[in-house]
């Protein structure tokens, strides 16, 4: 993005052309799509794979199903860009599953302190492949959260740019080493 963008991120009921982040890390995995799926959508597993949620509880709705809502527990260390006013330590979330189709996608956004969903949105997609199937994990936000809003409203334009910039490339290694720690999980049973 640039200066002038930074400046202007629009209103939430605005479209946006590009989104503010969009990553995604894909690896081959010796089980059937439905074998992963029933893996990758127990979210309450999460610890075993996640760089940062370690674990949590479904709190409403039919665990895994639209419209379900997980309250995941994370941890982030004092060095995740150090410079940054990020939360470090112990946190919760709550997200809303937005999409679940057995053996295919299970996708769910993350939801504001009122309980709104957000445009930050994590999915697992699956597709068959030689002797299992290719497993892909996607992130993409549109607009800032409300804690990207909270991450960067002292920040000047550059400061900005460069949160931006830091943060995607944390996702990317974060999303990079999940999906091999699920492949990892599945392939040992």
């Amino acid at each position: 993005m640039t200066d002038s963008e930074l400046r202007n991120i629009p209103p939430e009921n605005t479209p946006l052309s590009t989104p503010l982040f969009q990553v995604s890390a894909e690896a081959h995995v010796t089980a059937s799509p439905d074998e992963v799926y029933v893996t990758v959508s127990d979210l309450p597993r999460s610890g075993e794979w996640s760089i940062e949620c370690s674990g949590g509880q479904w709190i409403s709705g039919t665990p895994a199903t639209v419209g379900a809502v997980f309250r995941g527990e994370n941890h982030r260390p004092e060095d995740v860009v150090a410079w940054a006013p990020v939360v470090r330590g112990e946190w919760t979330t709550e997200s809303e599953v937005v999409e679940a189709e057995p053996g295919r996608i299970f996708r769910w956004a993350i939801r504001d302190r009122a309980g709104r969903r957000q445009e930050s949105v994590w999915s697992f997609e699956m597709r068959a492949a030689d002797h299992g199937c290719v497993l892909v994990h996607h992130f993409w936000m549109a607009r800032p959260t409300e804690g990207i809003r909270g991450i960067t409203a002292h920040m000047d334009a550059a400061e900005k740019q460069r949160f931006l910039s830091d943060w995607s490339a944390k996702l990317t290694a974060d999303i990079t080493a999940t999906v091999q720690r699920i492949k990892q999980v599945i392939e040992k049973n």
